[in-house]
């Protein structure tokens, strides 16, 4: 029978390992901020690149759920391609190999108490008395201590646990046995929810000496293999990218896995050899070699692969929430990003759109209320802003708050422009002047020069001096009308039609212009754009308040 304190020992140690690994992944996400992006961007455009990427990110955070979890909202959000996040998903796989050799080289051979107290202290002083990056990294820094606090505990409780289980208990080296390691290894993982963690217990226990190198060996190709049962049950329901995210992610273990099994002593020789009989290094080093075999293996076609999972995965007809996923609202840059694309092809629909209805003498029927393009739209504005209400910025990341301000601005915009679209067609333009025609076509052409690409936007200054000038035009218009209208020259009800026709047009143009404004701020290049003779936003955002 094994003492409660030895099980307590184990499932604690265990447990500060997980919340270590929890704190080092969230504080890195956390402090890397608005940048993640644009490093995975620039270090994933290639498939070498991206698996280069996805092996450093994930032995810097310790967690490929953490890379593959990011890799899906980037393919989620049309920052990278499916190809190069198969890449990336390759290295991710490499990388998480780097817990073992951390735990087998230093959790096992330095004064764990010596080393990771003071990371502990230091690291949560820094979170509770910065703000920022360095609070992050204050939070990273004491789940990295941690981390070997856990191995400590774990090393306690399972040398209690070797001097009651003799290794030859466990399944022996027939082909049931081995089965039977491999799926132990695979519940390892799933209970844990982290591989990482269940390398790092199996390496403890070798180190113990409760289970033996080649019995070591299985359990690990068992516990690369469990993380694809997370993956599995994460894609249920998902969109497209994150069904083919884990596809390719089972794919490439269940090959990589099949390889292990099947060379399995080859590798584990060379490896002992190669690290002078260590078991824990050898181990690590064993973990390490099959990984990169699945590397060799399918890197060199990884088109075809990817190619492949994409048949098996289908592409649904594209909708203008296509970028959205809830997986995404969990990594606020990336969220942010894919509500701005989705914005952005809401306005590029509804600009289009309000072309048509602008065109002199277009139709009543052209805007009825039914229009299935507001419709559409409407839905859209609707899914963005749910999208929205999942995702939180702070103030102290100003880039990804300005952003995340600048999108909710523009899906705001974006519903008054729809508002102001509906029934455009019954105001008509016959009973209008020229002038107000002119600038009609002006703002027509105007909606429509970003062309066919539905993420190109109006030139905002552009819409901004014409906003300016529409804004001139409806109170001299207004005034005019009025008059003529007491003097008898104009009957009562062409003066409503032609004031209500200027306010419309002033009304969409001011808005096409903040929704321009808004979406070029929170793209992660842009630049405010200049507010065109009309006074401070303050004022702007008062001209239509209704």
């Amino acid at each position: 029978m094994v003492p409660m304190e030895t099980v307590g020992g184990i499932l604690g140690g265990i447990g500060v390992f997980l919340v270590g690994m929890i704190l080092l992944t969230e504080g890195l996400r956390a402090a890397a901020g608005t940048a993640l992006r644009g490093v995975l961007q620039r270090f994933a455009r290639g498939p070498g690149i991206a698996l280069v990427s996805g092996a450093g990110f994930t032995a810097l955070v310790q967690s490929s759920s953490a890379t593959t979890l990011t890799t899906i909202g980037f393919v989620s959000a049309g920052l990278l391609t499916f190809p190069q996040a198969v890449g990336v998903i390759f290295g991710a796989n490499l990388g998480t190999t780097s817990t073992g050799w951390l735990v087998s080289l230093i959790g096992f051979r330095v004064n764990v108490a010596a080393m990771a107290l003071p990371l502990v202290g230091v690291g949560a002083l820094l979170r509770l008395l910065s703000r920022g990056r360095r609070a992050q990294l204050g939070l990273a820094m004491a789940g990295f201590g941690l981390i070997f606090v856990g191995i400590e505990i774990l090393q306690v409780g399972m040398e209690g646990l070797a001097e009651r289980v003799d290794p030859s208990t466990f399944p022996g080296p027939t082909l049931g046995g081995r089965v039977v390691l491999v799926v132990l290894g695979v519940v390892m993982t799933v209970v844990m929810q982290s591989s990482s963690a269940a390398v790092a217990t199996t390496l403890t226990a070798l180190n113990a000496g409760t289970v033996g190198v080649e019995q070591a060996a299985f359990l690990v190709v068992g516990q690369n293999v469990g993380t694809t049962v997370k993956a599995a049950l994460a894609s249920i329901g998902g969109s497209v990218p994150v069904r083919r995210t884990a596809l390719a992610h089972i794919l490439f273990n269940f090959i990589t896995g099949l390889l292990a099994l099947l060379l399995l002593p080859i590798l584990l020789g060379v490896s002992l050899r190669l690290v002078g009989g260590d078991p824990s290094v050898g181990i690590a080093l064993f973990h390490s070699s099959f990984n990169l075999l699945g590397v060799l293996v399918l890197f060199p076609v990884i088109g075809g692969f990817s190619r492949v999972v994409e048949r098996m995965v289908p592409e649904l007809e594209p909708t203008l929430t296509r970028h959205l996923d809830p997986a995404v609202a969990q990594i606020p840059p990336v969220a942010v990003e894919a509500a701005r694309r989705s914005a952005a092809s809401v306005s590029h629909l509804l600009f289009r759109r309000c072309e048509v209805l602008l065109r002199p003498g277009a139709s009543a029927r052209a805007a009825e209320a039914s229009d299935p393009v507001l419709g559409s739209a409407g839905e859209a504005l609707r899914e963005i802003r749910s999208f929205l209400g999942n995702v939180r910025t702070s103030p102290e990341d100003p880039d990804g708050y300005d952003r995340h301000l600048s999108v909710l601005h523009a899906v705001d915009h974006l519903d008054r422009f729809v508002k102001g679209m509906a029934g455009l067609g019954e105001v008509g333009w016959l009973p209008v002047g020229a002038e107000v025609k002119a600038r009609g076509s002006e703002l027509s052409a105007a909606l429509t020069a970003g062309g066919l690409d539905e993420l190109q936007l109006p030139d905002v200054e552009r819409l901004g001096r014409l906003s300016t000038e529409l804004a001139e035009l409806r109170r001299r218009e207004r005034a005019r009308v009025l008059a003529s209208t007491a003097s008898g020259a104009t009957p009562p009800e062409d003066a409503w039609g032609e004031i209500e026709a200027v306010k419309r047009l002033d009304r969409l143009g001011y808005h096409a212009w903040r929704i321009a404004h808004h979406l070029k701020q929170a793209e992660v290049d842009g630049t405010p754009a200049e507010v065109a003779q009309t006074g401070t936003e303050e004022g702007l955002e008062d001209r239509w308040e209704d």
